[in-house]
């Protein structure tokens, strides 16, 4: 295992040149890069080379391209569909095997459920088919707010959609705050754990204790070691099912600067990694 960032935290603050050298200097061994980083029809057309040369310079590899597009009743699965394929080819230009992006919201008055099982095939399985061919998978962000949110909805959507490139970019910190056991998740969607975001929440209970769950405020997202997720035991559990892939720091963290933040978070997971 190896700890990465996810770019989009910087923003238009920094170039690709300026993160990946920012990067490196901070320790990073990865980049999950944005493709608002990234012009992906030059990529695609000209091989990626500056970019490639970067990160062989600096010795941080491109561990994943992150493509957080979401279908939903405004943004059209054709053109989603669209620019999945250019992030594709963008992949298979730089010899990048991972693209993480969303399962998309709720199509049509369908559950998330029925989404999946009804939607998804017909969306995700000719882009899985051109991945494939490339040598590429695609990982979904199990953000709640989307059509992955719960454990039932990994289950139905490795049912609904069996290609073996396709499974989760896993992120244990939407799992966390909704009372799902993310350590048992784990070892249930083993196989199809592909990428892994590092992300805490902090609770606070006294606000949980007026609100309730389906009330606000109660929590939110924090840099690795500031909230409650146990990241030994995570590790731990990604280490007994094999995984050796990235830990990309998704900061969302908004008491920190981009640079404090994984700064942070860097010196919490390297205990571990």
């Amino acid at each position: 295992m190896y700890i990465g960032l996810l770019t989009a935290r910087f923003g238009n603050e920094k170039s690709f040149e300026e993160i990946i050298r920012w990067a490196a200097g901070a320790g990073y061994r990865g980049l999950e890069l944005s493709t608002q980083h990234l012009d992906l029809d030059a990529v695609a057309a000209g091989g990626g080379g500056a970019v490639k040369a970067l990160a062989e310079e600096t010795g941080v590899r491109i561990a994943s391209l992150a493509y957080y597009s979401a279908m939903s009743d405004r943004l059209p699965a054709e053109d989603y569909q669209a620019g999945m394929r250019k992030t594709i080819a963008a992949a298979s230009a730089l010899g990048v095997d991972t693209i993480c992006t969303l399962s998309g919201f709720p199509l049509g008055g369908r559950s998330k459920i029925a989404t999946i099982r009804e939607v998804l095939p017909d969306i995700f399985a000719p882009l899985a088919e051109e991945a494939a061919a490339k040598g590429i998978r695609i990982a979904f962000e199990n953000w709640f707010a989307t059509n992955l949110q719960g454990l039932e909805h990994f289950a139905v959507l490795v049912e609904a959609l069996p290609q073996e490139n396709i499974g989760f970019n896993f992120d244990p910190s939407h799992l966390y705050w909704q009372q799902l056991d993310y350590l048992a998740a784990v070892a249930e969607f083993k196989s199809r754990i592909f990428h892994i975001h590092a992300k805490d929440v902090a609770i606070r209970r006294d606000v949980l204790a007026r609100t309730g769950i389906l009330g606000s405020g109660w929590w939110r997202y924090v840099i690795p070691g500031y909230g409650e997720i146990s990241w030994g035991r995570f590790i731990c559990a990604l280490r007994e099912i094999g995984y050796d892939g990235v830990i990309s720091v998704e900061h969302e963290d908004g008491t920190f600067s981009a640079e404090e933040g994984f700064m942070r978070a860097i010196g919490e997971l390297g205990r571990y990694v």
